[in-house]
């Protein structure tokens, strides 16, 4: 199994390369500078849940596209203590792929762990976000209106608007995120 850092290199690799573009053209339409892509790609950096958005924004691609592994195998029984997140700049927002975007399923699915007394606001992208709660107790603002979930609640919104999570408690949240990404 590689790890985190070698598989978005490759798939940064691949996709920018594959498309014709060159690292410059990257950092235009992403926002990232040519310096952390140059980075990201050679494997020295591992970047931030922030920055992979913005690469996945300008390259109009979905966040797990940089996520997913070469190999595939029918039944995938995956344990999350295996995994290694994306951690986000404050390190109190931790992204794990369970299931990476696939063009034929059109959706990717996230568990979230976010530490107690922290937020995180995330970009604005493409797609339908669905949030399921496992634990804890998680406030939802979109666009200013705020929603609160406990364990067992959802709630569904379409993501190319501004959104926060926010974690009030003194516990870990932790839910899920499915990404649904219409024609």
């Amino acid at each position: 199994m590689e790890s985190i850092q070698e598989v978005i290199s490759s798939n940064l690799v691949k996709i920018r390369k594959k498309r014709g573009l060159s690292l410059d053209k990257v950092a235009r339409l992403s926002g990232v500078s040519k310096a952390m892509l140059a980075q990201i790609e050679n494997g020295k950096s591992n970047p931030t849940v922030t920055t992979l958005w913005k690469i996945a924004n300008g390259l109009q691609v979905s966040f797990s596209t940089f996520l997913k592994e070469s190999e595939k195998t029918p039944i995938e029984k995956i344990n999350i203590n295996l995994l290694t997140p994306v951690i986000d700049d404050d390190r109190n927002y931790l992204v794990y792929s369970l299931y990476p975007y696939h063009p034929d399923k059109k959706f990717e699915i996230f568990t979230v762990d976010l530490k107690p007394g922290f937020s995180h606001t995330s970009e604005k992208h493409l797609g339908e976000e669905y949030v399921l709660m496992q634990r804890g107790k998680l406030t939802i603002d979109i666009q200013g209106e705020k929603f609160s979930l406990t364990t067992n609640d959802t709630i569904k919104f379409t993501s190319n608007i501004e959104h926060s999570y926010i974690n009030h408690s003194e516990e870990m949240v932790r839910f899920y995120i499915l990404i649904f990404y219409p024609e």
